[in-house]
Order: structure tokens, then sequence, then C-alpha cells
């Protein structure tokens, strides 16, 4: 009894020892670019990026908001095209799983296939252009940045698995009390699949936060930019302007650029209100993990 209890702790310090160190690996890219970003230029190209706090430098960041508005137009536009989108992808994904998960579905399997199919092949980025601007006519809009996340096949797929796990038993004593397919989706299904709506949620979420791509493709107004794009666009006016200088020999101007914790400090900004969001959807994680476990 002893030995196995002794056994136990041994294998629970090396699973605790594990996931320290996991943590920390995740942890410690974290910290090291708030440390460049709170670094002047200067230091770090005298010592190199800091392991610890050398100074408080915020030179990076009123680099970055010296027009405040700018930034905020790009928070506006990437709240609407991330949180918007993320609410219509959950209505027509949701709609299309349950619909392709109920078994006495005659086409199911033929639609999946269709859903499925698109996953393999795409019509291309110059059909997809020609779509969005002559014929949609969605050049400088919200739409043109929200669509090309709607089309996403996996997430809906992931769906469909966790709603063809709901009973069946639920769905038919429903129809029993006389509900209709609108009633059974929005009464039943949708608040019993809150684990998977959330996780996908959050995922798509994240895609559209994280998205840049139709932003360069059907966005000229500068201010509908995203915010990943517009940093994008400032750093690489930052790399242009540094270039310039270079070229004509004016080297200590270009030193004073803070062009690495700029890099740093664009990457807080874009990062940052994920961090906060991430804890909210954390016990659906929790929750989504354990479906389909066996139940004793």
């Amino acid at each position: 009894m002893v030995t196995n209890n002794k056994h136990e702790r041994i294998v629970k310090f090396f699973i605790h020892l594990f996931f320290i160190i996991l943590s920390l690996i995740f942890i410690i890219p974290m910290f090291s670019i708030i440390l460049i970003a709170l670094t002047s230029e200067q230091s770090i190209t005298a010592e190199g990026y800091p392991f610890f706090f050398r100074e408080l430098d915020w030179t990076a960041f009123k680099y970055i908001l010296d027009n405040p508005k700018t930034i905020l137009d790009s928070y506006k536009v990437t709240i609407i095209i991330s949180f918007g989108g993320t609410f219509l992808y959950l209505i027509m994904a949701s709609m299309a799983a349950y619909v392709i998960s109920r078994k006495n579905f005659r086409y199911a399997g033929k639609i999946t296939l269709f859903f499925f199919f698109t996953m393999l092949f795409s019509g291309g980025l110059v059909p997809s252009y020609i779509l969005y601007t002559n014929v949609l006519h969605l050049k400088n809009t919200y739409a043109a940045m929200i669509f090309p996340l709607l089309g996403n096949v996996w997430y809906m797929m992931m769906l469909k698995t966790f709603m063809k796990e709901i009973p069946n038993e639920i769905i038919e004593s429903a129809r029993i009390d006389g509900a209709g397919h609108w009633t059974i989706y929005a009464r039943f299904i949708l608040p019993l699949s809150k684990p998977a709506l959330a996780t996908i949620g959050l995922l798509h979420l994240l895609d559209g936060w994280n998205s840049w791509n139709p932003a360069m493709l059907y966005i000229s107004d500068r201010h509908k930019y995203p915010l990943q794009y517009l940093l994008q666009v400032m750093l690489r006016n930052i790399m242009e302007i540094m270039k310039d200088m270079q070229n004509n020999t004016v080297l200590g101007s270009a030193a004073n650029i803070p062009s690495e914790s700029v890099r740093m400090a664009m990457c807080i900004l874009a990062v940052g209100p994920m961090l906060f969001i991430f804890p909210f959807f954390q016990k659906y994680f929790t929750r989504g993990l354990t479906v389909g476990a066996v139940k004793g």
C-alpha cells in the first residue's frame, strides 16, 4: 500500500512538472514580447533582447498611438467583422449542422459530401475577387471581410458531430408535443449545443480577429482597415522609412525609429483583447472535452 502511494506521488510529480514546463513555454514568449515592447530601441540595439526589465520605455506605444483615432477605427472594424461574422456563422452553421445530423433526413449524406467537397477544392483567388468586386459590388464594405469567413466547413462538421450525439428521443418527444422544426432547433438543439457553439464561436472569433487577407484584397479605404491589416501597413511604412534613411546614409535617424519594440507593441495591441475574452469561454471548453465520455 505504501509502495502504491509512493508510486502515485512520483507520477503526480512528473505530471505536474510537465504541465509547469508546458505553461512556461507559453508564458515566457508573451512575457518576452512585453519586455521588448517596453524597452527602448537604443537599448535593444546595444544590448540585445532583454530577459528582465531594464527600463520602462513607452516610445513604441506612443509611436503607434500617435493618431489614436486610426487605431480606434481599426478596432471598431475588427470588432464588427469578428463578432458580427461569428454571430452570422453560428446561425448558418448550426442550421446546416442540425439538418445533416438527423439520421432520418434522406439527403444528409449527399449534402454532407457537397459541403466536404468544398474543403478539397476552391474557386480560386481570381474568380473570388471578380465575384466580390464586379458581381456583388462589395468592395470597401464590411461584407467583403465577413463573407469569406462564413465558408468554414470544418467548424460546421465539428458542430454536426456534436449534434449527432443529442438523443433522438428528445426530438421525437418534442414532435409528439406538437413542436415543429424551428421550435425544436431553437428551444432544444441550440441550448443543448452550448458547449460546442461556444467552442466553435471562439475559434471563429479568433479567425475573424486575425483576418487581414480580405482587407488587403477588397479594402482601399484606410478608415475601414481592420486592426491586423492596419498594423501590417504601419510596420511596412516603418520598414520603408528605415530603408530610405539607410540608403541616404542617415543611420543615426534610422536607429531612433523603434522598429523592434514597435513590432512587439503591435503584437500586444493585436493579441491583448483575445487574452481577456478567452477565460469566459473556458468552462465551455471543459464541458466540450467531456462530450461523448463513457458514463457509468
